[in-house]
């Protein structure tokens, strides 16, 4: 058995459940090192030197420290060196502070201070030994925007160094409870005469909402009927579009708001028939696969991490071209007139790969992968 040290800075969320999940499933040995899922901008920063000196607390040897992207690597490797000994060290990057767009009105930005929390990303991707990113998509698009990234610096750029954090690289996606999420569904659906669409993210910028509801006022003031349910966690400065339309959508809406439990959730999300998404970015698309697994029909923007989740003949079913609202909406509209098509479509199938039934054991055989690089220099 492999003993493993799960390192999370920002141990909330997605990120708290991908660890917990990974800690279930494995069948090695894994504890947990972690901060509460707070300030992410001071755990990038600080969390390094906390997480670092728990770390010396503890009387005990791992084969493997894996990381999450959170964590500066090089702070913490220079606070521990004297502990470690021939240790594996691994990053899992579920975001990257490169290629994640910014909100606009994010005062580092304005300030045009923001460039230190993707250099520790890139820093930590250097001092590792192995690399995981959550999508193919994620990691070429984060390796892919290295040279840009390093190339406004002034001088000694080290672009060189690319090519040492693009052989250490490679993808192990999310493993997610999917078999559990299908377990708590209702008996049986109650097919809704309108069509329901669902939106069930975060209530953030990079989820494009604009898009989304103006696609459905769009709907609106034409005429079609449609139910809506909105669901995902609110923040207190969420986008001021949720609450226009709200009034706006006032009659098509059928729930509005965050599920306090997940057998709510899982009731909701299973109700629904339509998935539009229109997020500018999503390195793997979690509230997506969610819904998927639950038999909702996505409708997704061919690009981001989306299209690496379906067989190529059926992308053309599930992912759009059009970027203009007038084609997205028409696009949209043809699924609500002909909701017997999107209901009688087998979609589960496409996403259960993630479930951590399986991928519990390709993140095993990473582990061991990893491990045979100790055993080869004894």
């Amino acid at each position: 058995m492999i003993n493993i040290l799960l390192i999370e800075p920002f141990f909330t969320g997605s990120h708290k459940a991908w660890a917990e999940g990974l800690q279930k499933h494995s069948a090695h040995e894994i504890d947990i090192l972690s901060m509460s899922g707070h300030h992410w901008k001071w755990r990038m920063h600080g969390a390094a030197i906390t997480l670092a000196n728990q770390f010396l607390s503890k009387n005990k040897h791992y084969d493997i420290i894996l990381c999450s992207d959170m964590l500066d690597l090089p702070v913490f490797l220079s606070i521990v060196r004297h502990r470690l000994t021939d240790e594996r060290i691994g990053m899992y990057f579920h975001e990257n502070q490169i290629t994640t767009p910014w909100n606009k009105t994010d005062p580092d930005l304005i300030a045009k201070r923001d460039q230190h929390y993707g250099f520790i990303n890139y820093t930590s991707a250097l001092a590792a030994d192995f690399i995981w990113f959550n999508s193919a998509y994620h990691m070429n698009s984060f390796i892919g925007a290295l040279p840009t990234f390093l190339g406004q610096f002034p001088d000694y750029q080290n672009t060189e160094t690319i090519d040492s954090i693009r052989v250490k690289s490679s993808v192990m996606h999310l493993g997610l409870n999917l078999q559990e999420l299908r377990a708590l569904r209702p008996a049986e659906k109650q097919a809704s005469k309108e069509a329901i669409l669902l939106w069930n993210h975060r209530w953030e910028f990079d989820k494009n909402p604009e898009f989304f509801f103006h696609t459905l006022i769009e709907l609106h003031e034409r005429g079609v009927r449609f139910k809506l349910i909105v669901l995902g966690q609110s923040f207190k400065n969420q986008p001021a579009i949720f609450q226009t339309a709200k009034e706006i959508l006032a009659e098509h809406i059928s729930h509005w708001g965050y599920a306090e439990t997940m057998e709510e959730y899982v009731r909701l999300v299973s109700s629904a028939d339509i998935l539009p998404v229109t997020s500018i970015q999503d390195f793997f698309g979690i509230s997506v696969i969610e819904a998927v697994a639950l038999d909702v029909f996505p409708l997704l923007p061919n690009r981001l991490a989306y299209p690496e989740h379906f067989p190529e003949i059926m992308r053309p079913t599930f992912l759009y071209e059009e970027d203009t609202l007038t084609d997205f909406a028409n696009r949209l509209q043809r699924l609500i007139f002909d909701i017997k098509y999107p209901r009688g479509m087998e979609k589960s199938k496409w996403v259960m790969q993630y479930d951590w039934s399986i991928q519990g054991k390709k993140y095993d055989a990473g582990f061991e992968k990893e491990f045979e690089h100790l055993s080869s220099r004894t």
